[in-house]
């Protein structure tokens, strides 16, 4: 593993015990990872470790979309956040997962705010 890849899989690890350890509320997290060509985003009950609802790019909704853009993103956290407040979810703690919050994860956060997740 390359020194790059440790210090991103640290950045991520203290990112989400960050999230963790000042969540005093224990909301829900909007965890977002994204590759080269996919964004995917997952709302988790830490509490259960588990997934309650998620969309990506790769998604039946969103497969029209040229799926590495600004666009795509936004339109992955517009879904997720259509299927949290499907889900009775309205609160969450965004986790970037060691992201710079720039590009298509700012745009995934901005996607899911337009509607209606309070972050």
């Amino acid at each position: 593993m390359s020194n790059h890849d440790q210090n991103f899989q640290r950045r991520a690890k203290r990112t989400r015990y960050l999230l963790k350890k000042h969540n005093s509320s224990m909301r829900l997290r909007l965890s977002v990872h994204r590759t080269g060509q996919h964004m995917y985003a997952q709302v988790i009950d830490d509490a259960t470790s588990s997934t309650l609802v998620s969309a990506s790019t790769r998604d039946k909704e969103l497969v029209q979309l040229k799926s590495s853009t600004l666009s795509a993103a936004y339109a992955v956290g517009e879904l997720v956040a259509k299927r949290a407040r499907e889900a009775n979810i309205e609160h969450i703690v965004f986790d970037r997962g060691g992201y710079i919050f720039h590009g298509r994860i700012k745009a995934v956060a901005d996607g899911a705010r337009a509607s209606g997740l309070n972050f």
